[in-house]
């Protein structure tokens, strides 16, 4: 396709040959990470989401870039109808708008079919955390005489400490601390990067386990991240995910945990403790400091539960 012209509106919008892939979307994934930096991840979720709507817009036979506000509001219905929760239907909403902006931006198109659509409503729901005894449990479930043991206990200090995403904890490397100095270097969401103080509790446990229990996981294998498993690679997030809920059991925490349960409880308890709200946001690397104050909510519930609890007319 000629990316210089306009689409005629008068073109066609079935497609005779149902095409394996619209180039378009090739094309956006390439400006968008170019552009903005974007993390792997995020870069996967666009594409699932443009590859299911082109799918489901294929068995229609319509080409992607001639799909209409009508095909649009019919693909989130059904996913609906599916069961797709309000959050799911808005992240994919929200493919759909930077996929067909990149597309009037470009000349592709003359208007954006998503203009008109919008955004299905979100309640807003506070994050789950745990209270200091909770961590406290968490934290002494592993076994740290034996080395994996050793380098999950590490790995849970330095996220409480931290208040990292698991993502950006399994992806650290050795280079990336400064035991001396006490503090990590992330490279965060878009590339951005932050240094984060550790704590003297994590920094030990990092010394200790840079000391010893490391180089029995490794042998004489050699990797540049920080944390390795058993066969000397990076570990997964879904890998340190289970770890975490089978810490949980054995520490007796009953709560429903999340992957950022840890980086849930690190900005809660700063907060419960009186930190600044900007500083927590600049610890936990958001961008905007609206999705840092969903915390001074849980930080609110908290304290009328303290109330209730010791107030004598509570």
């Amino acid at each position: 396709m000629n990316l210089d012209r306009k689409i005629d509106l008068s073109e066609p919008r079935v497609a005779s040959i149902a095409p394996l892939a619209d180039p378009n979307i090739a094309r956006f994934l390439d400006a968008v990470w170019m552009e903005r930096g974007l993390s792997i991840n995020t870069l996967a979720a666009y594409r699932a989401d443009l590859t299911a709507l082109g799918r489901w817009l294929d068995e229609r036979r319509i080409v992607v870039h001639r799909a209409s506000r009508a095909d649009l509001l019919g693909f989130l219905a059904g996913r609906v109808d599916a069961g797709a929760r309000p959050r799911s239907s808005a992240r994919q909403l929200s493919s759909f708008r930077r996929f067909f902006r990149y597309l009037v931006r470009e000349g592709v198109l003359i208007e954006d079919p998503t203009a008109q659509i919008a955004m299905p409503k979100i309640r807003r729901t506070l994050p789950k955390s745990l209270t200091e005894d909770e961590v406290e449990a968490l934290l002494g479930a592993p076994e740290v005489s034996d080395p994996l043991g050793h380098r999950d206990r590490t790995m849970l200090e330095v996220l409480y400490a931290s208040g990292l995403r698991v993502s950006e904890l399994v992806s650290v490397r050795f280079a990336h601390v400064n035991t001396n100095q006490g503090v990590i270097r992330i490279l965060g969401k878009g590339n951005r990067e932050r240094l984060i103080p550790l704590g003297d509790e994590s920094v030990k446990w990092l010394a200790e386990f840079v000391g010893g229990p490391r180089a029995e996981i490794l042998l004489e294998r050699q990797t540049d991240y920080l944390f390795p498993t058993r066969r000397g690679d990076r570990m997964t997030r879904q890998a340190f995910w289970h770890i975490i809920k089978r810490y949980a059991a054995k520490a007796g925490v009953q709560k429903e945990l999340s992957p950022h349960t840890l980086r849930h409880a690190f900005a809660t308890h700063l907060l419960n403790r009186g930190a600044d709200l900007r500083v927590v946001q600049m610890l936990l690397g958001h961008s905007d400091l609206s999705t840092t104050q969903i915390y001074t909510h849980v930080a609110r519930e908290r304290l009328k539960e303290m109330h209730a609890q010791h107030h004598p007319r509570g």
